[in-house]
């Protein structure tokens, strides 16, 4: 019989993302892709988000190293639906007028 892991400052509800618990805003996959980006240390994760405790940073990377594949595809989701809005939006004003102006 394999132990269920328990998360305590992680919540996930039916069909969403997981989150924390103290603050349902704040997904977990945000602050994960900080650590990917930037390589912050839990430590540091505090620092750059003075909401977060020293415990809920740990929380939230040992759900990552456990529970990676779902937080890949969603953040993979959220970039690819990124570029789709960028190219639906096509070329600011100001990016067409420096065109204009043959200064860009």
């Amino acid at each position: 019989m394999a132990a269920a892991l328990v998360y305590p400052h992680i919540e996930t509800p039916d069909g969403e993302s997981a989150r924390l618990r103290r603050i349902p805003r704040v997904r977990v996959s945000q602050l994960i892709a900080d650590y990917l980006a930037y390589g912050w240390s839990p430590e540091e994760m505090c620092r750059q988000h003075p909401y977060l405790t020293l415990s809920e940073a740990h929380t939230v990377m040992a759900y990552y190293f456990d529970n990676p594949d779902p937080i890949d595809r969603e953040l993979r989701a959220e970039v690819e639906q990124s570029q789709r809005e960028r190219l639906a939006a096509g070329p600011s004003p100001l990016a067409q007028r420096l065109r204009a102006e043959g200064r860009l």
